[in-house]
């Protein structure tokens, strides 16, 4: 089974893209959420939490205490890369686990925002980069989350710089509204149905 990584800096479009692949009937697993939805399912990664963090990691009806895990790796690097060191590989886990029970698909789609910083691209056969211009980018985010400026460059801050997953792409998709997405979309189906015949 091809496996196609998806990744884009915030607000260059990777999940719009990656819902248009969807509908051309493409099955996408979407790590972000899939990251929120085993924190509070999956029980190892539970364990693994309450013990890196403690355990008030967890209310008592099982549901993450975002305020307390967020207050310890909000403005520390290190205690982010710990948060990021387990919760990346029970994503791994999940996506094996989801792509092995893929049948009748050409390929399948991994989106994921930290795809070349957690090294998951590295379980993928090619990456696909969607890229804008990081005025665009800020102006969508500002205007989907209602936040700041600031807040938009805070959390760019926390990705591998666009210019640095130009290189290391197989793929790019311009999402810059100069030019159309669906064509791009479909000329890359086309690349991947081939890729996937091989």
């Amino acid at each position: 089974m091809l496996k196609i990584g998806v990744t884009g800096n915030i607000g260059s479009g990777k999940t719009t893209v990656s819902k248009m692949f969807g509908i051309l009937g493409i099955p996408v697993f979407y790590a972000d959420t899939e990251a929120k939805d085993l924190m509070v399912t999956d029980p190892l990664l539970i364990a693994e939490i309450k013990k890196a963090f403690g355990d008030a990691s967890y209310f008592a009806d099982s549901s993450l205490n975002n305020k307390h895990i967020a207050h310890i790796v909000f403005n520390d690097d290190k205690e982010l890369a710990k948060l990021n060191g387990l919760v990346h590989p029970a994503v791994f886990r999940a996506f094996d686990a989801w792509a092995a029970g893929i049948k009748n698909a050409p390929y399948v789609m991994k989106e994921a925002a930290l795809l070349f910083e957690s090294d998951s691209f590295k379980m993928c056969d090619q990456t696909l980069l969607v890229t804008a211009p990081l005025e665009l980018r800020i102006e969508r985010v500002m205007k989907r989350d209602h936040i700041t400026r600031a807040g938009v460059e805070a959390r760019e801050a926390k990705q591998l710089p666009e210019s640095k997953k130009r290189a290391l792409a197989d793929y790019i998709l311009e999402n810059d509204e100069t030019q159309l997405l669906i064509p791009q979309i479909l000329k890359l189906h086309e690349a991947f149905l081939q890729l996937a015949s091989i």
